[in-house]
């Protein structure tokens, strides 16, 4: 049976060019309809395929964009991966710090790709999800590096469209940033609260788009906040974004650097200190219940 398709053939099978209308991301409106293709079935398949035993992996994750405090934990705390860890495309480290048991994922760049494993991660036990990644400074509040707080992060992305309808920004939950902030402020680093821009084009950081940015009060520029706060709204997901602003767009001699061990200490500590209050509070919470 023949099935190769001629050129004639194609241009009778080819649908017409939609020319009008709205761009697809910001004109479905399914955001409430279950997904066909689902975590928990992916990680079935890989988990078969790899021979992996059924587990869950530690209740506090970490995404590490740049990979340094992966680095830092190895050598720290001797982190070892994950045997629950049934993700295709990434390894997970695991450590405890008293009693802190804790998951992190190096090199999760971009928002499709955390998110990505953001659902993945909470699919296998995940209960709060810290991203923490360098950022671009956008508006001079000292010299970097330092860190932010994320409280919204403008959608110049496109994963957020998938989950929540169009909008400027993806906001933090309240609760969740109001007990973060609490806990950061006595962390003993530099910490600002403020808003972030997230784009999926760290090349196309242009004269007018960034004096746009800082009108809007724009504090700095990442890639995966948006995305993961979508995510986190939409899908009721405890997850915090954190920007370790290192660098002023590689503007100035001797740019991007993030303090001692590339900053991973400083940044560890962070994460630690807004993992042991939320255990603090969720324990609380589960005393009040019961």
């Amino acid at each position: 049976m023949n099935r190769i398709v001629t050129p004639a053939k194609a241009r009778l099978l080819r649908k017409p060019e939609r020319v009008d209308g709205a761009a697809p991301l910001t004109a479905r409106a399914d955001h409430m309809a279950p997904s066909v293709f689902l975590p928990e079935n992916l990680l079935r398949e890989a988990r078969r395929q790899k021979g992996l035993a059924p587990g869950s992996v530690p209740p506090i994750c970490v995404l590490d964009p740049d990979g340094d405090i992966v680095a830092h934990v190895q050598r720290t705390y001797g982190a070892t991966t994950c045997p629950h860890w049934a993700c295709y495309h990434t390894q997970m480290w695991r450590w405890a710090s008293g009693d802190l048991a804790c998951g992190i994922v190096g090199h999760a760049v971009g928002g499709p790709f955390a998110v990505l494993l953001a659902e993945q991660l909470f699919a296998s036990g995940c209960e709060l999800l810290v991203s923490i990644a360098s950022a671009g400074q956008i508006t001079d509040v000292g010299p970097p590096p330092y860190y932010i707080l994320i409280e919204r992060a403008l959608r110049d992305e496109g994963t957020s469209y998938h989950y929540l309808p169009a909008a400027n920004y993806a906001e933090a939950e309240p609760g969740l940033l109001a007990l973060a902030a609490d806990a950061l402020a006595q962390a003993g680093q530099q910490i600002f609260v403020g808003d972030t821009w997230t784009t999926d084009a760290p090349f196309r950081e242009t004269e007018p788009s960034i004096a746009e940015r800082r009108h809007q009060g724009i504090l700095a520029v990442e890639m995966e906040a948006a995305s993961l706060y979508a995510f986190a709204s939409a899908r009721a997901r405890p997850v915090i974004c954190l920007a370790h602003v290192s660098n002023q767009l590689g503007c100035v001699d001797g740019d991007f650097e993030k303090g001692d061990a590339n900053g991973a200490a400083g940044s560890l500590a962070l994460v630690m200190a807004l993992a042991a209050a939320w255990r603090r509070e969720t324990r609380g919470s589960e005393r009040v219940a019961t």
